[in-house]
């Protein structure tokens, strides 16, 4: 047999399982889990599934040959190399659910079902997106875009917007592009938001109940993220901004809060796979880091709600303070879960939050 017809090394062979294994894996997982849990099966489901099976035999043999090739005493090493397989697969999945985003369903709640009258209303976004969303009048002058956290709509404001509402500001509730009604392609991570966020305050300012000078924002987890960063946005002026459950959006915002050691050093280089690999898979590049948004707005106040039993928060939330000590006020609900302030603690939540809009918001 001449060397051109040799069969490919095991050894060979198997790099290449475990390279393709690494990818197929994680992008099943990415696409299929995800789109299980939020739709069940369709064809994006069956793909997803199918390449997460076919990644894990690859992996199988992959590990099989390493098993057969390894000297016993040399296989114990295949467990940490076990490990930090998952952990890479584990980080590459998130990256692709981040950005591969299954559709959401709207929902049945309405405003009206918090005793809040609304309409329906159409946005578009700078690069022709179609946004969906409710507005509530203003009744005091000032206004808020209110914006969702990942994987939900705008009904998931609804309870906070009672309480906006009642008090008697404007409010627009927005579904996220790709979320509930709105066009566009899903992005988990809120690196849209700056262009839903300007459309949104573009609507606000133009409405005659409203003070274009009197507006802020209001977001829950990925929609507190993608208002802090808009608030910094070109062109954008708000002069308050409320972000409940606010952590991380890009890689640079977990540097600021994440520990040193080996443990934050894996966890860094992870983090840096898993958004290196959402920038990939998207098409707009990752948004301005957090802190560094505070920084920039020298006109706009922050208040950062934080669940007491979600210690990342604090500290994503130290933060940001410490880029405008000033100009950032922290609320901790204790014993709230994420974005549940206003569940964990009503009269809390109700008598801060509107004091901090009042305060900056009002004559």
């Amino acid at each position: 047999m001449t060397a051109e017809h040799e069969p490919a090394h095991p050894v060979v062979l198997a790099s290449g399982a475990l390279v393709a294994g690494i990818v197929g894996a994680a992008a099943g997982a990415g696409v299929g889990l995800r789109h299980l849990q939020k739709v069940g099966l369709s064809p994006n489901t069956v793909v997803g599934l199918a390449l997460l099976v076919v990644g894990l035999v690859l992996l199988g043999y992959a590990g099989g040959v390493a098993w057969n090739r390894l000297r016993r005493r040399w296989r114990l090493v295949l467990v940490p190399a076990g490990l930090v397989v998952l952990m890479v697969v584990s980080s590459i999945a998130l990256g692709v659910m981040a950005s591969v985003v299954p559709p959401t369903v709207l929902g049945s709640g309405t405003p009206a079902d918090h005793g809040l009258h609304y309409r329906d209303v159409e946005l578009e976004t700078s690069d022709g997106v179609r946004i969906s969303g409710w507005y509530v009048p203003s009744e005091n002058r000032a206004a808020l875009v209110l914006r969702h956290g990942a994987g939900s709509t705008r009904t998931a404001t609804l309870d906070q917007a009672a309480v906006l509402g009642r008090h008697g500001y404007g409010l627009l509730l927005v579904d996220a592009r790709g979320h509930g009604e709105s066009g566009g392609r899903g992005m988990d991570l809120g690196w849209y938001g700056d262009r839903d966020v300007a459309a949104a305050l573009d609507f606000l300012a133009a409405r005659p109940d409203v003070d274009a000078d009197r507006l802020g924002l209001f977001g829950l987890s990925m929609g507190g993220e993608e208002a802090i960063g808009a608030a910094a946005a070109p062109g954008v002026q708000v002069r308050a901004v409320v972000a409940e459950g606010a952590t991380a959006r890009t890689a640079v915002d977990k540097d600021q809060w994440l520990p040193g050691g080996i443990q934050g050093t894996v966890q860094r280089g992870l983090d840096r796979l898993t958004f290196g690999v959402a920038d990939l898979l998207t098409q707009t590049s990752p948004p301005t880091a957090l802190h560094e948004a505070v920084a920039s707005t020298a006109e706009t106040d922050f208040l950062l709600v934080t669940a007491g039993e979600e210690p990342d928060e604090a500290l994503a939330a130290e933060g940001f303070a410490g880029a405008a000590p000033s100009r950032v006020k922290v609320l901790e609900v204790a014993g709230a879960s994420h974005t549940h302030g206003l569940d964990a603690a009503p009269g809390q939540w109700r008598r801060e939050v509107l004091a901090f809009l009042d305060a900056r918001l009002q004559p």
